[in-house]
């Protein structure tokens, strides 16, 4: 039993209060729990403890919070993070309710957003993007869902206009040879990266002008 007799503000860390009992330094916990004291008020070992605890857990889900606001994070990514981190299955188990609760992690939503960028961005195939999801640790069922209607062809050609423009001073043979890798890279099959680099050469040619000798 100890009774508080002062709660600093930490100089480097506002969100950070240094709590004093019986005139010495005991412990430090985030200001939201530390509103919660007062001076003058009598605290026992096991509400330290209990206390402690519950920063750990604040101050893990004000770095989830930051993680998060970077860009969307599936809830099995944010897992690993924690177990990297050696944090105690009851702490990881709490934060990510919170996280939950607050609409701040969803595998469904974080599935949307992270197809909807790489269409994008950088366009992938649906293989692509159910090996990339699941790297991420998102559900196979929760990923097909989001897959299931997804159009293999209208994605390569996407991302095959964006190789176009980058190879389209270069002679047939080498524009396609070029332009398939491209895409066999992004994971498209054959067949569709064969009808794309066909469809992106016509349209490249009709739009270039007729020479001298043409005319």
């Amino acid at each position: 039993m100890g009774v508080i007799t002062a709660l600093k503000n930490q100089t480097k860390n506002q969100q950070r209060v240094n709590v004093y009992l019986d005139g010495s330094y005991s412990f430090a916990i985030e200001r939201a729990l530390a509103d919660a004291l007062a001076i003058g008020l009598e605290i026992s070992y096991d509400e330290i403890e209990a206390l402690k605890k519950l920063d750990v857990e604040e101050r893990l889900y004000r770095r989830a919070q930051g993680l998060i606001g970077r860009r969307p994070r599936a809830e099995r990514e944010l897992r690993h993070r924690f177990e990297r981190d050696e944090i105690p299955p009851d702490v990881q188990q709490a934060v990510v309710q919170r996280l939950k609760d607050r609409g701040l992690i969803d595998d469904h939503a974080f599935v949307e957003a992270w197809i909807e960028n790489r269409q994008v961005f950088r366009p992938r195939s649906a293989l692509a993007l159910r090996t990339e999801l699941r790297q991420k640790g998102v559900s196979n069922e929760i990923i097909e869902q989001h897959l299931a209607d997804f159009d293999d062809e209208r994605a390569a050609y996407a991302a095959g206009r964006k190789g176009a423009r980058r190879y389209r001073s270069l002679d047939r043979e080498t524009f396609e040879k070029r332009l398939r890798g491209y895409l066999l890279r992004r994971g498209f099959g054959h067949t569709i990266v064969s009808s794309v680099v066909a469809r992106l050469w016509r349209e490249i040619s009709d739009r270039e002008p007729e020479s001298e000798d043409t005319k």
